[in-house]
């Protein structure tokens, strides 16, 4: 937890007040029974009723001060720690944004989702409980200690033997707990996964008659997550008892050697009562500690959690070379290899072409070729490990990735839409454009045909995942988000899939005027989509088998003839 404590330098004050406060209603405490003792063994035994006025209305008025140092301590420290929240969940958010495919990959979505909430939520509680207890604590227990002293030593020596009893106890149970909380939120990671996963793929599932199984996996990992914080709690559960038994006993004791020291008169009967409550509130302050004792363990596995993922460096870095202001947008591969993480071969091996403003290339390939692995290290989803890409000259490397990303529009393979309007989602892709931008960009993309015949039109709500539209109509919609940005490049990874023939026909037609200025690439399965390209790119199990238009490569390419032979008849490639 000491690593997220930079989290707090902004809130410096009002630690200071918080500390000051809680010193201040601990001294407060401390005197009390001091007071009370003096109102007991003075005003009670003399029968001194002035005496008992005057010093129970400055009981009165130094209690009254310690609450309000209490409720204003209790404040700052609410404030303070709900600060702390937002500021480590927005690092670790922002965080998270710049990592690589290969980093949200290493951790997964769920284990994410679980540490940017669940995790952060448990430090930011366990932060309040220090800054109300673990201050105070320390404080009501040494100043208890030297107040019983003072009132009389050897009775204090139940105290001392006491104490270290009380110290073993927790740390042995605390001992025993803190590998209990890690495993738990293990756990909860691999529970809000199926969760996700059940949520997410509910259609398939229920297509495939697997709900049965989907609940016994759910049952399975909820009750693993169950015994787990049986026991842990069942241990913690046991620390309470033990501590109000030692209580007790002390308690006894103390009333026990009290009563003799009485009887010889070496100390008086108001001095035994505040030596109690200084007991009394030593016992309590470790019983306070033990609490957070409980807290502590699982909070400190969660601020490893979270540590974790704010320690990752992200492997792609910003790059500081400005950007030509020169729209070109063209494109150099350079004999690029790339390998995904922990793949035993390169996805893509010693790629090189180059690609022209104004030209199409589409990219074809058979399933696993590395079609969508080419595409995606253009916008830096992830760096190439040998060789260089080029953007004007330019190594998108040394480019900023603002910058970078800036000059693309990239429509992904599977069609992601956002919770809001079809007029946000489009404005995604610009966030200044205009109504009728965004309604050209829609009649481009064959969107508008079914967006206007809506009842809300552009004002139309879209539901979580786009799950209120057709992936046909997705796919429309993310193709018209990717039109309104104008961008100089274009990248329409298998975009067109979910498209009929006619619709996908009319698309490209329109897509062509809009993009003539512009360097697009087309993934593609379909052999019609890429005929018409400028060039086409095969792909063949990571490696280039031919470039050149559709008549080219059916002479020269063989992985291609075979690709066209099995979607189009002999009539058609005629």
């Amino acid at each position: 937890m000491m690593k997220l404590s930079r989290f707090l330098r902004p809130y410096r004050m009002s630690l200071i007040i918080v500390v000051t406060l809680t010193f201040l209603q601990a001294l407060s405490d401390l005197y009390l029974p001091t007071l009370m003792s003096d109102i007991v063994d003075t005003g009670v035994v003399n029968g001194d009723i002035s005496y008992i006025l005057k010093i129970g209305g400055f009981m009165l008025l130094v209690a009254a001060g310690g609450m309000i140092c209490s409720i204003v301590a209790r404040y700052l420290s609410s404030t303070v720690s709900a600060g702390f929240g937002k500021d480590v969940r927005s690092k670790v958010f922002s965080h998270v944004a710049a990592f690589s495919l290969k980093e949200v990959d290493q951790f997964g979505t769920a284990s994410l989702i679980t540490r940017t909430t669940n995790d952060i939520t448990q430090v930011q509680q366990v932060l309040n409980m220090i800054l109300r207890m673990m201050i105070s604590a320390p404080l009501m227990c040494i100043g208890g200690v030297i107040m019983a002293v003072f009132k009389d030593i050897k009775l204090s020596f139940v105290i001392i033997a006491v104490v270290p009893v009380l110290v073993m106890v927790i740390f042995a149970i605390t001992r025993k707990s803190f590998p209990l909380y890690q495993a738990m939120q293990s756990k909860l990671d691999k529970l809000n996964l199926i969760l996700n996963e059940g949520l997410t793929g509910i259609r398939v599932i229920r297509s495939f008659n697997r709900t049965d199984h989907e609940k016994k996996r759910f049952d399975e990992a909820n009750s693993d997550l169950i015994q787990t914080a049986i026991r842990v709690n069942q241990l913690m559960a046991s620390l309470m008892p033990m501590m109000m038994l030692v209580l007790n006993f002390s308690t006894i004791a103390i009333i026990w050697f009290g009563g003799i020291r009485i009887d010889s008169g070496a100390i008086q009967v108001g001095d035994l009562m505040a030596f109690l409550q200084y007991a009394m509130q030593i016992m309590f302050s470790l019983i306070m500690v033990s609490m957070m004792f409980i807290m502590i363990p699982r909070s400190s596995a969660s601020a490893a959690r979270i540590n974790e993922v704010l320690e990752i460096v992200p492997d792609i870095k910003d790059g500081k070379q400005a950007a030509t202001e020169e729209k070109k947008g063209v494109i150099e591969f350079r004999d690029v290899t790339f390998r995904f993480p922990g793949a035993e071969k390169p996805a893509l091996s010693n790629i090189s072409f180059s690609a022209r403003s104004g030209e199409t290339i589409a990219i074809i390939g058979g399933t696993g070729s590395g079609k969508s692995a080419l595409v995606n290290l253009i916008p830096r989803f992830y760096d190439v490990d040998s060789g260089s890409i080029l953007i004007d000259g330019v190594d998108i490397r040394d480019l900023p990735l603002t910058s970078l990303r800036e000059k693309i529009g990239f429509v992904p393979q599977k069609a992601v839409l956002f919770s809001g309007t079809i007029l946000d989602n489009i404005r995604f892709g610009k966030e200044s454009a205009s109504e009728e931008e965004v309604k050209r960009a829609a009649e481009i993309a064959q969107a508008d045909e079914f967006v206007s015949k809506l009842q809300d039109g552009y004002q139309t709500v879209i539901a979580q995942r786009g799950l209120n539209v057709s992936g046909g109509q997705k796919q429309r919609l993310t193709i018209a988000r990717a039109i309104v940005k104008k961008p100089e490049i274009y990248i329409f990874d298998d975009s067109f899939s979910a498209l009929d023939f006619k619709t996908e026909a009319k698309l490209r037609t329109a897509l062509k005027q809009e993009t003539a200025n512009s360097t697009v690439f087309i993934v593609a399965q379909r052999v019609s989509t890429v005929m018409d390209a400028d060039r086409i790119i095969v792909l063949d199990r990571g490696k280039i088998a031919g470039i050149g238009k559709h008549q080219e490569l059916m002479d020269t390419c063989k992985v291609y003839r075979e690709i066209v032979l099995s979607q189009l008849s002999e009539e058609e490639i005629a």
